[in-house]
């Protein structure tokens, strides 16, 4: 009787039960991305009541502010990580709201979680943008993120962008004009030194799926593909705009044509391959609508397009010959910065990252004889070596030194001790031989090594005694990614978010957006 009575008492407002209650809640909302005003919702209310007749259900204020505390401990907890991450990537991309209304640069960050000891993923900003978007508007915006999140320039290993005009010149590296008497003189200092300080420049890599799309673009630039795949689309839209149409294919297949998209990666691809999937459907239903379709002749071009690869296209298909070759030239141009050594954009960070997974380095760089494959292999190990800052070995007599100099009590030491020739040295004991060997030792050990096991799983259970050095620079180098891809999530999440009644949303949406993408 009484437990019975009890039930129907309502939560003090300043209970436990009432504040857990109400910060699962807001924990729902932020994470779900809904809009505060849900819990205001009558059906909302029912289903709470029927859950928990005693709780109280907060309001749209309370849930608002809840999710503002959220915001600000989260953020404190991945600034946390950020200055304990070792290295940090940054990816950049920028989106437009439909209808133009509005502009957002995303900038996210991937580093190595050394306290959970795995790659995570974040977003950091979501900054809006106003016209034109300029290269000096993106650095502006860029540095602004990085000064907040406390993130140093010297841990960014590089920033990932795609090829637009803007990106490109944002985070294009000036080199200064030197005399010839200034080269010759250059030439005779520290070869280390040069390269420390080519390889420690802050540098823009670009995406790597942009770029490959890129390619992928060539195809619809030639004009018999053009001509077919615009009636490819025409058919498409004729079967889509059609009631009648689609209800009869998918009375014979159960299937729908696709319509591909211009910004969506892939789309045409698949849009041919469902067609040539239902084909016979798809001729039956459009002779019945008395519509043209594809022609005989015109079916065996779309089934190669789908199978296009350039190598083979190159030696099988005169029709597409020519393109093949014009890809494959503009291939080799564009990934020159991952793979040509002499290209003067070229960057080891990619052959580096693919020389220390374990699953990649044997069969693909260690045991190839190509002799460029073994020139990446050379800058991989160098970019390597170089990333180690060099530190010299202490003698055993500095050693005493600097025992004796650190038991002088500090009123007794010189005022001006950085004078003195017993100073304590300052640089750690480890000499650049050591990550040779390291480096040396990981190549011995990759003929035991798993081919199934991925790269980040090897160096996890590896003994960081054995690779003191090459073990965090490892981790950090897997840590990166290879393309923008998390940014392209952002977006598709805040187009959701800014449709409809949201669609004036500006302060809140980045809120939203980093609640509901930051769940690590």
């Amino acid at each position: 009787m009484s437990g019975a009575f009890f039930s129907h008492i309502k939560y003090k407002p300043d209970s436990q039960e009432q504040r857990i209650k109400e910060e699962a809640i807001a924990k729902w909302v932020a994470r779900t991305a809904h809009p505060p005003r849900t819990v205001e919702d009558e059906e909302f209310i029912n289903m709470m009541e029927k859950i928990d007749k005693r709780l109280t259900v907060p309001k749209k204020t309370k849930i608002t502010n809840l999710v503002d505390q959220m915001y600000l401990a989260e953020k404190v907890k991945f600034k946390n990580r950020l200055a304990m991450a070792r290295k940090v990537t940054i990816s950049i991309d920028i989106w437009t709201k439909k209808g133009l209304t509005a502009s957002f640069l995303a900038v996210s960050a991937c580093y190595f979680n050394v306290q959970d000891s795995k790659a995570e993923h974040i977003l950091l900003n979501l900054k809006q943008m106003v016209h034109p978007h300029t290269a000096n508007s993106i650095v502006t915006l860029v540095e602004e993120c990085t000064e907040e999140w406390g993130i140093p320039k010297e841990k960014i290993i590089m920033i990932i962008t795609d090829n637009g005009s803007n990106m490109v010149s944002a985070f294009r590296v000036e080199e200064e004009d030197t005399s010839s008497d200034e080269n010759d003189s250059n030439k005779d200092s520290d070869e280390e030194e040069e390269a420390d300080e080519r390889y420690g420049t802050l540098e823009r890599t670009p995406c790597v799926v942009h770029t490959l799309q890129l390619v992928v673009n060539m195809v619809k630039k030639e004009q018999a593909i053009k001509r077919l795949l615009d009636k490819v689309r025409h058919l498409v839209r004729q079967f889509r705009k059609s009631s009648v149409a689609t209800e009869r294919l998918l009375e014979q297949c159960g299937l729908i044509l696709i319509k591909d998209c211009e910004t969506r990666w892939s789309s045409s691809f698949l849009m041919l391959s469902r067609l040539l999937e239902v084909k016979d459907h798809v001729t039956s239903v459009a002779d019945t609508m008395g519509w043209d379709c594809l022609l005989p002749s015109e079916w065996w071009p779309s089934s190669k397009i789908c199978s296009f690869h350039l190598q083979n296209t190159q030696r099988s298909y005169r029709d597409v010959a020519t393109l093949a070759q014009k890809m494959s030239a503009n291939m080799d141009l564009r990934f020159s910065c991952f793979l040509d050594v002499s290209a003067s954009n070229f960057s080891p960070l990619a052959a580096a990252a693919c020389f220390v997974d374990a699953s990649v380095s044997a069969e693909t760089l260690i045991d190839n004889d190509n002799d460029d494959i073994q020139n990446l292999l050379s800058k991989a190990e160098e970019y390597i070596t170089r990333s180690v800052p060099y530190q010299e070995e202490v003698t055993d007599d500095e050693d005493i030194r600097n025992a004796e100099v650190s038991e002088v009590p500090l009123q007794k030491r010189p005022r001006f001790r950085f004078f003195s020739a017993h100073r304590p040295s300052s640089k750690p004991k480890t000499s650049k031989a050591s990550i040779r060997q390291e480096v040396q030792k990981f190549k011995e050990s990759l003929s035991h090594a798993n081919p199934e096991e991925s790269g980040m799983d090897f160096w996890s259970s590896q003994s960081s005694t054995m690779y003191p050095l090459l073990k965090p620079l490892a981790l950090d180098l897997l840590a990166m990614p290879a393309s923008e891809a998390f940014a392209e999530r952002v977006f598709s999440l805040t187009g959701d978010l800014s449709s409809g009644r949201r669609n004036r949303a500006r302060i809140t949406l980045e809120r939203s957006a980093f609640l509901k993408l930051n769940k690590v």
